[in-house]
Formats: C-alpha cells, structure tokens, sequence
C-alpha cells in the first residue's frame, strides 16, 4: 500500500527536531531507522500530519564514556552498539540478537525503545541494567528511568514533543555477571519470551539479582519476586532453578499464535533460570 500524505521535515540538529516535534504536536512521528514505523505507514496503521526524519541528526549518534555510565545516542544504529568496545557486554551481546543483518544496519537502538514493543529485546535489558534515557523537549532535558519509561502496549513516558537523545548505561564492576536468554521460532522473529539477566556474585553466594522479561506483559516487566529468592542464596543451579519458579508472578503474558499465555509463563520460568546459571557463570 502507499502511505497516507504528510508533511515531511529533515532537521540537522537535536535543537531543530524538537523545534519541528513542538510545532507538530501530537500529529508528528519520530523517523529514527523506520524498521517498525515504515510498514505501520505503508498500511495506514500509523497517520501522521508531520514526519520528522532523524538521519541528519548526527550528534545523536555517539556513542561516549561519562565516567559511571556509558551514553548511547539514540540513531546509533545495532551495528554500531554491537561493535563499539564502550558498550557494556550485555547491551552489545543481547542487541546482536535483534531481528536480522539487515535490520541491524539501519535500525537505530533509540528507536527500539522509544517504540516501546513489549516483544523487543532491548527494554527488558535496560530495565535490568536500571538504565536512564534522557529526553529532550522545549522545555529541556528531562531523565526518565527505564522502570518508568515503557508505561504500555507501544507506549512510552515521552511526551509528543519529546524526543529520545540517548540513554545512560550504568557501568556495573567485575563481580557482575551478565545473559540475554530468549526463546523465538526463527533467529529473525520477535522473542516469544526473552529473559535479561544481572548477577552480581560474592565467595559463591548472589550479592544483588535484576532479571528483566520481554513479552510477558503489555510492556517489559521487572521481575522482582525473583530478584528477591535469588539475591543471598547460593549461585547455584538449583538455587536459580528455585527462585525462578516466581518468574511468572504479576505478569500478563499474552496469547497468540506463538504461544498461549501459560506456555509463556512456562517458558519465563525455564528461561530465567538459564539466563541466572549463564550469568553467574560468565
């Protein structure tokens, strides 16, 4: 199909772009890599008066050290985070697992989360890392956690005039261990559920616990009950297979054609034990 008509603005600075958000209102869209946001145009799904293409905007594209945190700019491509040392392990590892070759080329990591699919592997690894994107408005830059961001089914904490600039990796120490286990039909599908896993390990017991869910809700869920059972218990196989038992606890996984809900909470439950165990083990 052809997309609907719109008025199409190209700005070169993060200043312009949020100048041509604020004079759109809520008739705009964010053009970042397009991989979600073109087929949603194609089909009419997605009408927007404005479209306000990113590509030009190139200081959104850094990637830098701040110290206890490492910044990803939001139109770093996949393949950039993928392949820049600065990137925390888990980040780089679990983005090499998005989609294809070809989707990892021009999509863009800030346009994953701003996107805010609760199938995407991304949120639930920024839930577990407790990252922070920082967005900008007329009215300045405001940081927004990530536990507060993803608030919906494709819905974030942004508000129309908004736009994602980047997002705060915090940087965590050698005692942290890290996995991204997800399970999907075929290596380009959406994660049928994905687990993010953090272990932070001390003489063979877990310090602290984050596990982050994709595909379990209407938006990524942080699965506290299991961060409780595992944070001072052994790092053992059977202590996580233990605690990952309450995986399944608050979430609201959906039923489609890839799974009814109880298979997916079956799934949450194998998964987070494995993605504990590899954690622990790295």
């Amino acid at each position: 199909m052809i997309p609907a008509e719109f008025s199409y603005v190209r700005p070169s600075t993060v200043d312009e772009a949020v100048a041509a958000l604020s004079g759109a209102g809520e008739d705009a869209k964010v053009l970042a890599g397009g991989q979600s946001l073109m087929p949603l145009l194609r089909l009419r799904l997605a009408l927007p008066e404005v479209l306000v293409d990113l590509d030009r905007v190139d200081e959104m594209r850094e990637i830098r050290d701040e110290g206890d945190n490492v910044f990803i700019g939001a139109m770093a491509t996949h393949y950039n985070v993928i392949r820049d040392p600065l990137v925390p392990a888990l980040v780089a590892k679990t983005t090499a697992t998005v989609a294809d070759p070809a989707v990892r080329h021009r999509g863009t990591f800030g346009g994953s989360l701003a996107h805010a699919d609760p199938a995407g592997d991304l949120p639930a690894v920024m839930l577990a890392l407790d990252a922070t994107m920082v967005a900008r408005s007329p009215r300045g830059s405001r940081d927004i956690p990530a536990a507060d961001f993803f608030v919906d089914y494709l819905t974030s904490a942004l508000e129309p005039d908004e736009l994602l600039v980047g997002v705060r990796v915090p940087k965590l120490g050698d005692d942290w261990g890290f996995h991204y286990e997800k399970f999907h039909r075929t290596a380009q599908s959406w994660a049928v559920v994905g687990v993010a896993a953090a272990v932070q390990r001390s003489n063979g017991t877990v310090g602290a616990a984050r596990i982050g869910l994709t595909n379990m809700g209407p938006y990524p869920i942080r699965a506290s009950a299991v961060e409780s059972a595992a944070s001072g218990g052994p790092a053992s196989a059977d202590a996580f297979r233990s605690a990952a038992e309450a995986a399944a606890e608050a979430t609201d996984p959906p039923s489609d054609l890839n799974g009814s809900a109880d298979y997916r909470r079956h799934l949450a439950r194998v998964l987070t034990a494995r993605a504990l165990t590899a954690a622990a083990t790295v």
